[in-house]
């Protein structure tokens, strides 16, 4: 296989911003540093090495490309990763523009999100091993928790300290919460929760983003690779995924993402120095 690897990190991360998190240089949530390097970049490390990997592309916001290569061109540069103008809107433009540079060799396209950056070697040959029998896999974690579908209630002022907070601050002291109605429990049997790199041939791929480029499907809303070829009746199939390999959402996301990334650096470290202290010892 050659596989061209998709890295869509165009999007602004809106529910990050929301959530109270500042990024310096006001840059996206992708490139934040964690651990000492931008999350993006961890995550195209991931595939670097892979002897399957012939291509990585990243996508980035359009109205950024040029001020994106003025801070990072050199360095992707030197990795090989080519730098595209990914969509203003939707991920499925981004990847769409994205497929427009990958390489006439390349049999598969592995599409992974710039903020999963800790995806294992492991999952991702589990993953690539597959797609040697199978044109679309995705890897996926079994749903643990409790799945109840909701709708909105509106706005609930709660609390009697509420009373007083008016009288004293006025509107400004009520406290807001929203509330939504539970309609039903879900059945979690047989329910997984969906991860990337998402791996489909690469025919099957641009035909999938064909239908939404030719106005056969409306591509909004749609989250991922795989839902656009279950669209066409082709199977899609799942491997193990793993519960680390979670997607950077809200800040709370970014510091558990830190603290798991610095104790694996750490332990990488102490077993480095440890194969080199008994490596010297052999030598003697």
């Amino acid at each position: 296989m050659k596989i061209a690897v998709i890295i869509p990190a165009a999007g602004i991360g809106k529910r990050f911003v929301e959530g109270g998190q500042e990024i310096a240089g006001g840059g996206s949530k992708v490139e934040m540093v964690l651990a000492g390097k931008p999350v993006f970049l961890r995550a195209i490390e991931l595939f670097l090495h892979h002897h399957d990997v012939h291509q990585v592309i990243l996508a980035v916001n359009p109205d950024q490309v040029g001020e994106f290569r003025m801070r990072y061109g050199d360095k992707l540069g030197f990795m090989g990763v080519k730098i595209v103008a990914g969509g203003k809107k939707e991920r499925w433009e981004t990847v769409m523009n994205a497929l427009e540079a990958v390489d006439d060799v390349v049999t598969h396209v592995a599409v992974h999100d710039a903020a999963r950056p800790l995806a294992s070697g492991e999952m991702i040959e589990r993953v690539f091993t597959a797609c040697e029998r199978h044109d679309a896999v995705i890897p996926g974690v079994a749903v643990n928790a409790t799945l109840k579908k909701v709708a909105d209630a509106g706005l609930e002022v709660g609390g009697a300290d509420d009373v007083l907070a008016d009288a004293i601050l006025g509107s400004a002291g009520k406290v807001s919460v929203p509330v939504q109605r539970v309609v039903e429990t879900v059945s979690r049997e047989a329910m997984v929760e969906v991860q990337t790199p998402q791996v489909v041939a690469v025919g099957l791929m641009k035909k999938a983003y064909a239908q939404i480029r030719d106005g056969e499907m409306d591509g909004n809303g749609i989250t991922d690779d795989a839902s656009l070829v279950e669209a066409m009746g082709i199977d899609v199939y799942v491997v193990e995924g793993e519960s680390t390999n979670f997607k950077i959402t809200r800040r709370e996301d970014a510091e558990l993402a830190e603290a798991l990334l610095e104790k694996r650096e750490t332990k990488a470290a102490a077993g480095l120095a440890k194969k080199r202290l008994f490596g010297d010892e052999d030598e003697d």
